[in-house]
């Protein structure tokens, strides 16, 4: 699959073995997802105009993508590096009048951002500790415990509800991990802590994983454990009134 012949999804099962490498894509930030699944989220829940949130943005594919379909967006993360790598990645010519606002920020606390004035959240978290991007980064997700992770992802949600309007779509994709042979349903946690802040949830869809390091690994050990080959990406809808 390739831009060119790029077709929205209409089930809940999406595998792009071909990533995706578009203008300033790369496969190289640790854990960063396929461009054609911002893609699809921002073209069937918003308008061009509209104001997209990533608050998670890492190497900013999310918002490359919100400029080539001419959406504004927010874009945030915690790390630095993140900040840099995303402004050098948005730096291309591209016939697009979208606005654009990055900064260097923790997604637990989005006060810069008014009630009920966000379109359309579009984001993909640390799973807990599984990829560490930072050293020592305070409210870094991705170094935290299970148990603080969760807490966080608490104050995560409660944010994304207070931000997005009524009646609109926040995507989020997270998931399952097995650590020492345990599995955790991450997935399960995460859903759980959006249900809480009022979030209804409107679509789970399945998406395979390709090119995975870990899978590697794992397929060379002797083991009676099924390889996790699936993320989720959670469809919740901020109900109207």
């Amino acid at each position: 699959m390739d831009l060119k012949n790029f077709k929205l999804e209409t089930t809940s099962v999406w595998s792009f073995p071909d990533r995706g490498n578009w203008y300033t894509h790369y496969g190289d930030y640790p854990g960063n997802w396929s461009p054609y699944v911002p893609r699809n989220l921002i073209l069937k829940y918003s308008l061009e105009k509209e104001w997209i949130l990533d608050q998670f943005m890492g190497s900013g594919t999310t918002l490359i993508e919100a400029k080539l379909l001419n959406r504004n967006i927010i874009g945030t993360d915690i790390n630095p590096k993140a900040y840099a790598i995303t402004k050098s990645r948005l730096n291309f010519a591209y016939d697009s009048t979208s606005h654009i606002h990055i900064r260097i920020n923790d997604a637990q606390d989005l006060s810069f951002i008014k009630d009920n004035s966000i379109s359309l959240i579009c984001t993909h978290p640390p799973y807990a500790n599984i990829i560490k991007y930072s050293a020592d980064i305070k409210n870094d997700l991705s170094l935290m415990s299970y148990n603080s992770y969760f807490k966080a992802m608490a104050k995560v949600a409660k944010e994304a509800h207070r931000v997005l309007k009524n009646g609109r779509i926040c995507a989020i994709m997270v998931a399952d991990i097995r650590k020492n042979w345990k599995f955790i349903p991450l997935g399960h946690y995460v859903i759980n802590e959006f249900l809480k802040v009022g979030f209804i949830l409107k679509d789970i869809i399945i998406k395979e994983q390709h090119n995975c390091k870990s899978l590697i690994k794992w397929s060379q050990r002797e083991h009676e454990c099924y390889l996790i080959k699936h993320e989720y990406i959670f469809i919740f809808q901020k109900e109207s009134r």
